[in-house]
């Protein structure tokens, strides 16, 4: 039994001492790059030595006083009742803190939740789990999702520095441009989170939130969603990618001329072979996370895809109409705002032919262009 205990003992001092455990050990939080999270940090630097300042002076003068006047040295202690220049100190005292502390405050939140006179708006909604980013009055609107790789989840694969922090389409701002983001949610409450601009704002399902960032320099900036929605709820980064002005309208030049090519793609015949190449693809990014990258599913709540009726027996249209519109009532979202045409077809046609279902079905763009109509 003893053994037993000290080694028990000697692992968990190798645990707590492992260089592991303090390589991102941080006691204070981040200053950020922005004027707004500097603020957030001087107030927070201000109010922390306000309160370490009160601490010192408390205990300090109670263990004086329990030092100095204690009674083995004969000390009575004193009577007094009533005091009012007492309750004037004690009441003063604490009232000129709470001011030192309300003025800087009340300052800091004012700027926070003052989004007026934004040179560029960017609606963000929350899905399960994802974000959708659309430039308002620019034609562009994209989604963004975890690109780590199962066998990374799984600790199949070594781990990268940006475990669960990296997506396939970041969100690009410009430096010195005032951004508001109005914040909002598909399906569940979500929370927009990156700590260096010092923004997080709740995304509630019919509800618009506002927030703001402005940013100087260049830099990639990563968040998560901070709001627990749903059993992958840590699979839900943000990657914020800051740029000069110039680069940025280069960025939305390239984002319009891709959605041009995008609906020119689906007036374009696909074979077998690329779409189930780019199925592959689609299935992996969107919807391996609930039904394993198997088909096999993830017990009751999300089901298996491999030899299912509605993959294999099931009519075509039906399967297409559950991508589309989803499954009111259940974890199966709508991917008809979330995917092209093109990627719903190649989708529908992998799901129908991988893991041994076979069925030989072939799915091409025009019929989900027709599907969406």
């Amino acid at each position: 039994m003893l053994t037993r205990f000290r080694r028990c003992l000697i692992s968990a001092m190798m645990m707590v001492l492992s260089p592991a455990i303090y390589a991102a050990w941080e006691l204070n939080m981040p200053q950020g790059v922005t004027e707004v999270s500097q603020s957030v940090y001087d107030l927070h630097m201000l109010i922390l030595w306000i309160c370490v300042g009160i601490g010192v002076i408390v205990f300090g003068v109670m263990f004086y006083s329990i030092i100095r006047h204690r009674k083995s040295r004969g000390v009575k202690a004193a009577q007094f009742h009533e005091s009012l220049s007492l309750e004037l100190l004690w009441t003063a005292i604490p009232t000129v803190i709470l001011i030192a502390m309300a003025v800087p405050a009340t300052t800091t939140l004012i700027n926070m939740y003052d989004p007026s006179d934004a040179d560029i708006d960017i609606k963000i909604t929350g899905y399960q789990w994802k974000w959708q980013y659309e430039y308002m009055g620019e034609n562009v609107s994209f989604f963004s999702n975890l690109t780590t790789s199962d066998r990374q989840i799984h600790n199949q694969d070594e781990k990268g520095s940006n475990y669960l922090l990296e997506v396939d389409n970041r969100l690009v701002i410009p430096t010195g441009k005032k951004i508001r983001f109005l914040l909002t949610s598909n399906d569940v409450i979500h929370a927009w989170w990156v700590p260096a601009l010092a923004v997080k704002k709740d995304a509630i399902p019919g509800y618009i939130n506002e927030s703001w960032t402005q940013i100087e320099s260049p830099g990639i900036y990563r968040g998560q969603c901070t709001e627990l929605c749903g059993v992958d709820h840590g699979f839900m980064p943000i990657v914020v990618e800051v740029v000069s002005p110039q680069d940025y309208q280069v960025w939305l030049d390239a984002q319009r001329s891709a959605a041009q090519a995008q609906s020119a793609a689906a007036q374009q015949d696909w074979s077998y072979d690329q779409l189930m190449a780019r199925g592959e693809q689609v299935y992996a990014s969107q919807c391996s996370a609930c039904h394993g990258a198997n088909g096999e599913g993830l017990g009751s709540v999300f089901p298996a895809l491999k030899d299912s009726p509605v993959a294999t027996t099931g009519s075509v249209e039906r399967h297409i109409d559950i991508i589309l519109n989803g499954v009111s009532g259940t974890a199966m979202q709508a991917f008809m705002a979330q995917l092209s045409s093109v990627d719903v077809a190649a989708v529908t046609t992998y799901e129908r032919n991988a893991w041994g279902n076979n069925t030989g079905d072939v799915i091409t763009p025009q019929q989900i262009v027709d599907a969406k109509q």
